[in-house]
């Protein structure tokens, strides 16, 4: 149950039931780094560097396709962006919330091949303590980071919001859901949505719990 030992679980809920605790605990997976930034003479741009874990399936070429720099959220957190040019005359952006489990460097292959395939260009973020962004994932940082990533996309890129389409996987689909909430968009996609965080751990629950997180 997401590497949970049975003294870990106990601990866990024994103790004064936090949401944000829970959610840490269970919903959050990141995984070792597979990739780092290198920065350009200006320090504002980023050429992206990639291990082997993080299997490229294109040339080195092809990376120059790719534009890392870092935003800054609300919370203090300083979170790792990608641009993905996959399109010359591309009219759409995804702002590409990804899964558990997984950074940008796993997903830079698989951001780039959807691009060139649907002419749209690709816009994705690491969350809160996943890849080289900074800080802990927590249900709160969440919020942050997808609503600095989409301030940035604005702003950086001068995207017009009906140009943009959300697309949110797994425990990405929380974020997305929350900014779809709060601005217009062009679109919204939902891959494998969350119904709460205790069903992410306890796939047969059938309640709601007070403590629950990520509701929906």
């Amino acid at each position: 149950m997401n590497g949970l030992s049975l003294s870990e679980l106990c601990c866990l809920f024994c103790c004064p039931p936090c949401p944000s605790r829970i959610a840490a605990k269970l919903a959050f997976l990141p995984p070792d780094p597979t990739y780092s930034f290198q920065s350009d003479e200006s320090g504002s741009k980023f050429q992206i560097s990639l291990s082997d874990r993080a299997e490229w399936q294109y040339s080195e070429r092809e990376k120059e396709n790719i534009e890392g720099f870092f935003a800054r959220t609300s919370r203090g957190n300083r979170i790792a962006c990608l641009f993905v040019r996959c399109s010359a005359n591309a009219r759409f952006t995804i702002l590409f919330s990804h899964g558990n489990a997984v950074d940008l460097g796993q997903m830079s292959s698989f951001y780039l091949g959807l691009g060139t395939r649907i002419n749209c260009n690709i816009f994705s973020y690491d969350y809160s303590g996943y890849g080289v962004s900074t800080g802990k994932p927590s249900e709160k940082n969440l919020y942050a980071d997808i609503d600095a990533a989409w301030q940035t996309l604005r702003t950086r890129y001068g995207i017009s919001p009906e140009n943009i389409i959300l697309y949110g996987q797994s425990i990405g689909t929380v974020p997305t859901v929350d900014l779809a909430s709060r601005y217009e968009v062009g679109a919204v996609v939902l891959h494998s949505p969350l119904m709460s965080g205790m069903r992410v751990a306890f796939p047969n629950t059938k309640r709601t719990w007070f403590f629950d997180a990520f509701p929906r």
